[in-house]
């Protein structure tokens, strides 16, 4: 089954604000809210971002095979590909799944594929056991996901996390300007550098910050104790007027130089060639969600599969005709910036 296929079923399938679009540029769902589209013109500029840049075409080298191989908190996996977390698909993508069934055919597609899936949280205290449980039964291959919750109730979200087995967790930090956060009691939200460290000193793992648009916001993740960042603006769904995420991508990398931090970028990456671009830009790896969204539900673990190939393909293809035999060999001058 290719991909193409793999869209088409899920054309049918989804609810009325996805459209599983041949090209998924937030065109069609623009402004939508809640769901796949986003304030403003965000996730448009996320995609044309990436766009915008070339590649640099090279093929004077000595040739090999291409490895696609990466190492992520100490586990490997065959690309530097990881599915996002997704939560409330039933709302935003259509009656067919919950986040239940979702994550456990995203996390075990995922492992079959040989990537990794992070997996949603959301005010339903289920979501995130059934994630756990996902995540368990992958052997740990997976990345659960918090919401910016008070230090109380992510204790007991961290409980759940460690029995998982999973090798790292994050938070969406981002999450504090979706409006279903706003007004919970106990509270969810922003966070002081004060108040990240002591989270993460509680998750009492490799620790992700997901929702990183700064210099300034990845030096604090950096001061809190995080393992890595996630350059992200929530899919362009919190904040209108943010940049795109490939736009500040190079000067967080920059800034970030020898801290041993990882980086991950999302935002509008749709391809493989996309990926090589953000590989040249620094990123350590890189999230796609909407895109695993269409793979789930055109056909479950085997619509993981189709993709998570296509997308390898496609960067290996661009990495030879570059002249990278490996990720390491892929440097920021095999891009051409606007």
């Amino acid at each position: 089954m290719t991909f193409e296929e793999v869209r088409k079923l899920a054309s049918a399938r989804l609810g009325d604000k996805c459209k599983a679009c041949p090209v998924c540029n937030g065109m069609a769902c623009r402004n939508v809210m809640p769901g796949p589209g986003a304030k403003g013109d965000i996730a448009v500029r996320n995609y044309d971002a990436w766009q915008k840049i070339h590649v640099n075409m090279d093929t004077i080298y000595e040739g090999g095979d291409i490895d696609l191989s990466c190492t992520l908190f100490g586990r490997t996996l065959k690309a530097p590909i990881l599915a996002g977390p997704v939560g409330a698909v039933r709302l935003h993508y259509g009656e067919l799944l919950n986040d239940a069934g979702y994550n456990e055919l995203l996390v075990r597609g995922c492992r079959e594929a040989g990537i990794c899936a992070m997996t949603g949280d959301g005010t339903d205290p289920t979501v995130m056991q059934a994630a756990v449980e996902s995540i368990r039964a992958a052997e740990g291959f997976g990345i659960p996901t918090v919401k910016p919750w008070d230090i109380h109730t992510l204790e007991e979200k961290f409980a759940l996390v460690s029995s998982s087995g999973c090798f790292a967790a994050a938070m969406d930090i981002d999450a504090a300007g979706l409006p279903f956060l706003k007004g919970l009691n106990p509270p969810a939200g922003s966070k002081t550098v004060a108040e990240l460290s002591e989270i993460i000193r509680a998750a009492g793992k490799p620790f992700l910050v997901k929702g990183i648009m700064t210099v300034k916001g990845a030096l604090k993740a950096k001061e809190a104790g995080a393992s890595g960042i996630v350059v992200s603006n929530h899919g362009g769904r919190v904040l209108a007027g943010t940049p795109a995420t490939a736009e500040v991508l190079p000067e967080i990398v920059q800034a970030l130089q020898g801290s041993g931090m990882t980086v991950l970028v999302d935002g509008g990456l749709r391809n493989g060639n996309d990926i090589f671009k953000a590989l040249a830009l620094g990123a350590d790896a890189v999230i796609l969600a909407r895109p695993y969204v269409t793979a789930v539900y055109g056909a479950g673990t085997e619509g993981v599969r189709a993709l998570t190939e296509t997308l390898m393909a496609e960067l290996e293809d661009t990495m030879r005709m570059c002249g990278a035999r490996s990720l390491a060999e892929i440097t920021p001058d095999m891009v051409r910036l606007p």
